[in-house]
This record gives structure tokens, C-alpha cells and sequence, in this order.
């Protein structure tokens, strides 16, 4: 019987979740399977996967072919390169304790790099909400100045402010031409 391992998609629409599953190849996707290897989710960031390490690398030596999707998972968690490993060592090139060494170095750095990610994408999100609390306190004061002078009292002219070259008025010349018009 041809095995592989393949996703198995549950989940509402827009919002997919996968089972990672070993399934007989004439099997439909989210039919009949073997075994539940684990889990994998792509709505978080970065992509939340669960996978029975050392089953999945069983099935992976008993012959199971995994789906283009489902390498992808295998490599990231480092099914395929222990794989790899494991067959240096079956052709005698080192021996056990050197891939249980070169596995630990590459596990530590994996895991340092999705960490790394995971503190840039939370430092990126606090800049972000720093820099629209920001925008939003230059646009509140923006706001308050415009009403501030909107709402500020108009000055009147003063004597003292009225231009040099403006003549005066003064009450005779109000009274002149109140006579000449009447």
C-alpha cells in the first residue's frame, strides 16, 4: 500500500486548519487515514505547527512520500534533515554522537531564529501603535487650535490701530452731513 503524509483541511471558510496525516494514496483529502502525525495552523504568525517528531520520522523511513505541503513542515521542523542525517550515518561517514551534535546545533538555531522573528513582529507592532498614537495626538491638536480659533472673540479696530492715512471722523463732519442731506 502507497502511504503518504498530507494535510487533511478542517476549519471554517477563509479560516483552514490542517491535520498532518499518513493516509493511504487512493484515500480522498479528508477521508479515511492511518494515523494523526499533528497539526498545523496558518492563520498565526508565525505558522503554529505541532507534529509527533519521532512518528513522522518512522513513517518517513518506512517509505511514506509527503505532499509537496507537507515536506515544506517536515523540513521546518527537521524531520527531513534528521533523515538525512541518519542515512550519513547508516553509509558510516560519522557516527551517532556526531549527528545527535549536528541535529542540537541545528535545532538551537532554528529555534533562535523563530524567536527572532517573533520579537520583531511584536517590536514592529508596538512602533506601529507608537506612531498612531503619535498621528492621532498631532490631529487632536490640530482639531483643538482650529477651535480655539474659531471660537476666539473678534477684535475690534481701535483708534490706534486705524490707519495713519484714514481720515477722521469727527461728530461735526456727522453733523454737516446730516443738514446737507435733510
Amino acid at each position: 500500500m502507497a502511504t503518504k503524509i498530507r494535510l487533511q483541511r478542517h476549519g471554517k471558510k477563509g479560516k483552514p486548519f490542517y491535520h498532518v496525516v499518513v493516509a493511504d494514496s487512493r484515500a480522498p483529502r479528508d477521508g479515511k487515514f492511518i494515523e494523526r502525525l499533528g497539526s498545523y495552523n496558518p492563520n498565526t504568525n508565525p505558522a503554529t505547527i505541532v507534529l509527533d517528531f519521532d512518528r513522522a520520522l518512522y513513517w518517513m523511513n518506512v517509505g511514506a512520500q509527503p505532499t509537496d505541503t507537507a515536506r515544506a513542515i517536515l523540513s521546518y521542523k527537521g524531520v527531513l534533515y534528521k533523515k538525512h542525517l541518519e542515512g550519513g550515518v547508516k553509509k558510516g561517514a560519522f557516527d551517532e554522537t556526531q549527528l545527535e551534535e549536528k541535529f542540537a546545533k541545528w535545532l538551537e538555531e532554528k529555534t533562535a531564529k523563530i524567536e527572532g522573528k517573533k520579537t520583531g513582529l511584536v517590536q514592529s507592532k508596538e512602533e506601529a501603535k507608537k506612531a498612531a498614537l503619535a498621528a492621532e495626538a498631532k490631529k487632536n491638536a490640530e482639531k483643538a487650535a482650529a477651535l480655539a480659533a474659531k471660537n476666539a472673540p473678534v477684535v475690534e479696530e481701535t483708534e490706534a490701530e486705524a490707519p495713519a492715512d484714514a481720515p477722521e471722523a469727527t461728530a461735526e463732519d456727522a453733523a454737516s452731513t446730516e443738514e446737507t442731506e435733510g
